[in-house]
């Protein structure tokens, strides 16, 4: 069978793609070689996502007291929380179904590889061929490789979504975006968190004053973060507790818990596509690919984790998008030196554009613009006054450059900055723009009075 196009997954930045290009006119046919929407929606954003609203919930009614609430108990369903979460899934992962069906691209339910630069087989043996072809594969988890890291006992991020129950004490080796979430997700749930970071701080690629207050706040609420020490070996005992060995500050320790997660970071999922039948260029650090997301092969392009450009979701789908119009011959003003990104623990992290450690290694002259969420009047009134806003300016221009947010609505909040950056906004176009009260965005505002 040909098609216009042939899309190898069924992530964001594959099933997104095959809707896009068929909208276009295209015909297209997209391998699916496991549940549609890929990691982000089956086992990665959106789980992750419904878990963290439950635990916030839970943390809240674990506060009542702070409301005037006297003698107030409860207790958590972990399999309400669970079939949720599931629930969730199924109905988006139907609702892309539908959308495939309705713009008629050609789902193909298998994992495909290449036979040469413009054929893919099924692994059924049937063949597809294409005149361009988008890889879109996503990424695998990756592990620690230290005695002990393949013991059944040992968690990858997709094993603890699974889980029916709430661990007693939990241990995570990594302090990245993974590993932070689900220790928020399950300190507010109500497991003792140990944290293992090797770096000197948590979130590595976060502006560090975020980083600091951030973990300052998990630690507050009982999460213990170990940061610069490098988890050694793995074992479990006569009780079947797991034991972490680790190294810091040149002393060799040990953290017990009831349960682990291995949360070291993801790798881009190469194996099996037989790339080398195509002739694609490619390391174990992912697809190598130009600006249009253009393999050294004319005709084939990479886009979202499996060329591990910047691993998110949103990334993957605008890739793809750039991916189409270098296809159809057209430019674009898709920028991707400005995504934004977030972290979902409570308090929730949100950043875009350059920190003040970038701003600095590049020899940039900022000025740095913070407001407090304890300063604003929409974000007492919710109960949040735990967070910082901090903008990052051009020194000369005054332009905004970078956005670092702690507290409630983070998220959203660096997208509104990645806007701004977005139009060129300076810190004076911004002041002249009207906010409204009482609003979070108005931490924004107060931010630009540099």
């Amino acid at each position: 069978m040909h098609s216009d196009i042939i899309i190898i997954g069924a992530g964001p930045g594959g099933y997104e793609t095959a809707l896009e290009a068929a909208h276009r006119g295209k015909s297209v046919t997209l391998f699916n070689g496991g549940a549609l929407g890929g990691t982000c929606l089956n086992e990665g954003c959106i789980p992750t996502k419904c878990l963290c609203r439950d635990s916030q919930v839970v943390s809240l009614f674990k506060e009542a007291d702070r409301f005037g609430v006297d003698d107030f108990t409860f207790s958590v369903d972990f399999n309400k929380i669970s079939a949720r979460k599931n629930e969730v899934v199924n109905q988006l992962r139907e609702g892309v179904a539908t959308m495939l069906r309705q713009a008629k691209v050609n789902v193909v339910d298998s994992k495909g590889s290449f036979k040469d630069s413009h054929t893919v087989v099924a692994e059924n043996g049937d063949e597809y061929t294409a005149d361009d072809i988008i890889i879109a594969t996503g990424s695998v988890s990756k592990s620690l490789p230290i005695p002990g890291h393949d013991l059944d006992c040992v968690m990858d991020s997709t094993d603890i979504l699974n889980i029916e129950y709430v661990p007693a004490s939990l241990t995570i080796i990594g302090g990245g975006v993974i590993g932070m979430e689900f220790a928020s997700i399950f300190a507010g749930l109500g497991s003792k968190v140990t944290v293992i970071e090797f770096m000197k701080q948590i979130l590595p690629p976060f502006d560090s004053d975020i980083a600091k207050r951030l973990k300052q706040s998990l630690s507050k609420r009982g999460i213990e973060i170990i940061t610069g020490a490098a988890a050694k070996k793995i074992e479990q005992n006569e009780d079947y507790e797991i034991v972490v060995t680790y190294e810091a500050k040149g002393k060799e320790l040990t953290v017990t818990s009831s349960d682990l997660l291995m949360a070291v970071g993801r790798a881009p999922k190469v194996n099996g596509l037989n790339l080398e039948a195509a002739g694609v260029e490619y390391s174990p650090k992912g697809i190598s690919v130009d600006d249009n997301m253009r393999t050294n092969v004319e005709h084939i392009y990479a886009v979202g984790d499996v060329n591990a450009r910047m691993m998110l979701a949103h990334v993957a789908s605008f890739q793809g998008q750039r991916a189409l119009n270098a296809i159809e011959g057209k430019s674009d003003a898709i920028r991707f030196d400005l995504i934004p990104s977030a972290v979902f623990t409570l308090p929730e992290c949100g950043m875009a554009g350059l920190t003040e450690e970038e701003c600095k290694a590049r020899g940039i002259d900022i000025v740095c613009g913070k407001s407090f969420y304890r300063a604003n009047g929409k974000a007492l009134a919710m109960g949040e006054s735990e967070g910082l806003c901090k903008l990052i300016f051009e020194k000369e221009s005054r332009k905004l450059i970078g956005a670092h947010i702690m507290g409630a609505d983070a998220a959203l909040l660096a997208q509104e900055a990645v806007d701004l950056m977005n139009a060129g906004a300076t810190a004076d176009s911004i002041r002249e723009i009207v906010f409204g009260h009482p609003t979070l965005s108005e931490i924004l505002l107060a931010a630009c009075h540099i």
